[in-house]
């Protein structure tokens, strides 16, 4: 059986979409290591039918971290025996284009986001700069790439000449009852859904959601926050991690905010789910200040829909097209947070509208499938089996 070796800078624990990558190399005949890194605060890998390896590193973050994983990862590369190489994103690309390279190795690239366009490099001009030469010398000569949706292709595309292949991140297909959830194609074991108070959750609020691996700066946390003052009988669930996580946790502790705003931290993606399922509204407002967040599509759109849940978004080109195409929810016009709170509270209020959008689920759950999306990448994975 042929190896594939798949490399991402995260710990592995949340990352849906480097997992379902993992799990379509198998289905495509491969043996499969997927490498990333082990922070302080990791949690426990849930058990996989690949192998992983996690790295630990002296730095955990800035210049200093990125220079030591690169190395690492280029060092870790070096000493394996593989056939195929899989580089999820820009921060860890040269050490797998240069193994590619030494060692005549295929090389795949898989790009989630325009990475020299995030908000954290705007007001770091030498940082950028970096990234970019590195970008600019490698990708116009890669022959496969993919990436996560129209418009980051159309992208790279003008940039570089390059041509992406487009493969949503689309969680895979669920089973989401009140008796049952599994994800499917993983043959995970029936088990009974949890209820509000297994979870801890109140019962008499309706329930809103913001889940993410990378709540931060410019996503609109600080504003769906200050919004809870103007919204009602209703909790916000904040789960997930960010840079701005401790800034959200202090400003829910003002008096006209308490008991609105409930914290979870990262979870295993089907505990995650178990909490999404119960959710009226989920919520998307990222905005659209950065090239890179106007493109993107975020993963918890499709979390919500798979969960049957009605959505509020910022109107960002790709989420506005799918919201629209299913009528699947509604949009703000800004990120005051008197008109986010007016729209949730308008949502909430819609009675047979918010059920509407929330059976409209059901049809875009049913297409919007990795197992629909992974055809494409398995065309490029059977070319070196």
């Amino acid at each position: 059986m042929k190896k594939a070796v798949v490399s991402v800078i995260n710990d592995l624990v949340t990352d849906q979409r480097v997992h379902k990558v993992c799990l379509t190399l198998q289905k495509t005949g491969y043996e499969v290591l997927l490498v990333g890194r082990h922070q302080r605060k990791s949690l426990a890998l849930d058990n996989r039918s690949y192998t992983t390896h996690r790295m630990k590193l002296l730095f955990e973050k800035g210049p200093a971290f990125y220079a030591a994983f690169n190395v690492r990862l280029f060092f870790y590369l070096l000493f394996r025996d593989c056939d195929l190489l899989v580089s999820n994103d820009l921060d860890t690309l040269l050490p797998n284009y240069l193994i590619s390279k030494w060692k005549h190795i295929p090389l795949i690239y898989d790009t989630h986001e325009i990475f020299t366009e995030v908000p954290e490099l705007e007001h770091s001009p030498i940082k950028k700069r970096i990234w970019t030469w590195i970008e600019t010398r490698i990708v116009p000569g890669l022959r496969y790439v993919f990436t996560v949706n129209q418009s980051i292709a159309l992208w790279y595309k003008d940039k570089y000449g390059t041509e992406p292949t487009v493969v949503r991140n689309i969680p895979q297909k669920l089973i989401l009852t009140s008796e049952k959830l599994t994800a499917k194609s993983e043959k995970t074991a029936l088990k009974p859904a949890k209820t509000r108070a297994e979870l801890g959750l109140p019962e008499g609020k309706q329930l809103i959601i913001l889940q993410g691996a990378g709540i931060n700066i410019q996503r609109g946390g600080e504003e769906l926050v200050e919004a809870m003052k103007y919204v009602e009988n209703t909790l916000l669930l904040v789960i997930g991690s960010g840079d701005v996580i401790n800034v959200l946790k202090v400003k829910a502790m003002e008096p006209d905010l308490k008991g609105k705003v409930m914290f979870v931290g990262k979870l295993p993606y089907s505990e995650m789910m178990e909490y999404t399922r119960l959710a009226d509204i989920g919520l998307t407002l990222d905005k659209a200040d950065s090239l890179n967040y106007r493109f993107s599509l975020p993963n918890k759109l499709f979390d919500y829909i798979q969960a049957g849940t009605a959505i509020l978004a910022s109107r960002l080109t790709e989420v506005e097209r799918i919201i629209r195409h299913y009528d699947i929810g509604e949009f703000i016009d800004n990120h005051n947070p008197k008109h986010i709170a007016d729209k949730i509270n308008q949502m909430l209020a819609s009675g047979e509208q918010l059920l509407k959008w929330k059976e409209n689920t059901k049809l875009a759950a049913r297409e919007l499938t990795w197992e629909n999306e992974e055809m494409e990448l398995m065309k490029v994975y059977k070319l070196f089996l």
